[in-house]
């Protein structure tokens, strides 16, 4: 291993580090414990600076590392400032939460680290086995964080049935890649797509199935139908940060690793992922928001409406094209474009629910009535993060909104755009039916004014500055998306 392999490799070999300070730290007991959601925090932050300075002033290796198994190109490290921001944001949100509910918390910032970790793996990964081993890694600290509060019914039954899924999702996936290992005698991302290349056509019956199993796994993750039946429950269940860290982490995951699979080892089978991947995004788009529309707890809409967006991010990868890769609306730039306008957006809106969990105790869409007179703060900005999610001009959700429509209509996948605007359309109800709530119903008798925290007013601000900031003045997220799609092996 050289110098050069420590230097790019070292994100990851921070947030390590961290996690072992943290789990040490609370070995030793004493006045250290109060420091280590901090640890965790300096951690993901000085990562996030090395991701960022590694994309922006290191000159990237042009082929995969260690073995041909990670490849640290600049989409990897959009991926690794994507799980850094999303960890430094649910450390924030969950100080005073995870106070209030458990007394064993270094166990979970040290989780919340390795998650992190899992997420920039998946992220590099240029092998299947490696793809296979980050993901277990991601999906083992993330059952675990779901059933954190031990003492929380709820929280248990949450874990379990996200680990049964889980489960059955991990076993389909490992057989499709077993088939594709059978059927080129490699596990190497871009070995496959050579052996493809000229592979005899009998070669579908076995390719196809194997993309097929593949998308069981890749689609648990994103939670698209129908491999999304564990996200309600594992959303209203687990505790709320790590429902804010579910709702992104592992979806960027997801994408990552089928934007990289599929660009990368199988672009000779354009025509059938991408019909396949149509279809789940119709589906995933329609039914995410038809059953969002009769929720009557937050956490539950919320689920379904992150549902629905993994339909809308789904119609990037299926617009992509290679002899467009250039373009604005090249498919691709507008997947992560989308993911890191929703990264904000929906970290903001679930911080908001944290604060109001914590003031009230509950988390029923009616019980928000009159929000803005007992807290205009958290009023204001979950007005903005509804808003971003509807797609509304002047936030981060319609950028991304734009692009992956945009991308669909460049390409004439006309059907797909349409389906996609009348669920935009559809969405518009459940979200706005949360702002008739705040503005103007009356809040119940009695019910005092509340106070934000400093931690969660630090994530909102962050947040919402972010999600204006995407929406308004879009150029520069823009060039860093365009600069991260180039991809090693297409």
């Amino acid at each position: 291993m050289t110098v050069q392999t420590l230097i790019l490799l070292l994100p990851q070999l921070i947030l390590f580090l961290a996690a072992l300070v943290v789990f040490g730290l609370d070995l030793v007991g004493g006045d250290e414990k109060k420091w280590l959601p901090y640890v965790a925090l300096g951690g993901t932050v000085v990562a996030l600076v090395v991701a960022v300075y590694l994309i922006v002033a290191v000159e990237l290796p042009p082929e995969p590392m260690l073995g041909g198994t990670i490849a640290l190109d600049s989409f990897a490290l959009f991926f690794q400032i994507v799980a850094t921001l999303v960890a430094a944001l649910v450390i924030i949100s969950s100080l005073g939460y995870m106070q209030e509910r458990t007394p064993y918390r270094a166990e979970f910032y040290g989780l919340l680290l390795i998650a992190c970790l899992a997420i920039t793996l998946v992220a590099a990964a240029a092998d299947l086995i490696m793809v296979y081993v980050a993901f277990e890694l991601l999906s083992i600290t993330s059952y675990v964080l779901t059933g954190y509060l031990r003492e929380d019914r709820k929280s248990n039954e949450a874990a379990i049935k996200y680990f049964l899924y889980g489960a059955m999702a991990s076993a389909a996936m490992l057989y499709g890649m077993s088939l594709l290992y059978g059927a080129t005698a490699s596990t190497d991302l871009s070995a496959i797509a050579g052996a493809l290349l000229g592979a005899d056509a009998s070669l579908r019956w076995l390719i196809f199935p194997a993309i097929v199993l593949l998308m069981v796994g890749f689609g648990f993750k994103i939670a698209a139908v129908p491999f999304h039946q564990w996200a309600p429950d594992a959303y209203e269940g687990a505790p709320t940060p790590v429902t804010a860290f579910l709702s992104v982490g592992p979806k960027a995951a997801g994408f990552a690793v089928l934007v990289r699979v599929l660009l990368t080892a199988l672009p000779a089978f354009r025509a059938d992922w991408v019909a396949l991947l149509s279809a789940i995004s119709m589906m995933t788009m329609t039914l995410g928001n038809l059953v969002a529309l009769s929720q009557r707890n937050i956490k539950r809409m919320l689920a379904y409406s992150s549902i629905a967006h993994a339909g809308y991010i789904l119609i990037g990868l299926v617009s992509w094209d290679l002899w467009q890769s250039e373009s604005a609306f090249n498919g691709i730039n507008g997947v992560l474009i989308y993911l890191l306008a929703y990264l904000f957006t929906n970290l903001g809106a679930f911080a908001v629910v944290i604060a109001f969990e914590q003031a009230t105790g509950s988390n029923q869409i009616e019980d928000y009535a009159g929000l803005m007179q007992r807290s205009p703060v958290l009023a204001g900005t979950m007005l903005i993060f509804l808003f971003s999610l509807t797609g509304i001009p002047g936030t981060g959700g319609f950028i991304g909104k734009l692009f992956v429509f945009g991308a669909a209509i460049q390409i004439q996948f006309y059907a797909l755009a349409i389906v996609a605007i009348v669920n935009s359309v559809i969405a518009a109800f459940y979200y706005l039916n949360v702002l008739r709530y705040m503005f103007f119903q009356p809040a119940l008798e009695g019910a005092p004014a509340f106070k934000v925290s400093p931690a969660l007013t630090v994530t909102l601000a962050v947040t919402c500055g972010l999600t204006l900031v995407i929406g308004l003045y879009a150029q520069p997220f823009l060039q860093l998306a365009q600069s991260s799609v180039r991809l090693l092996g297409i």
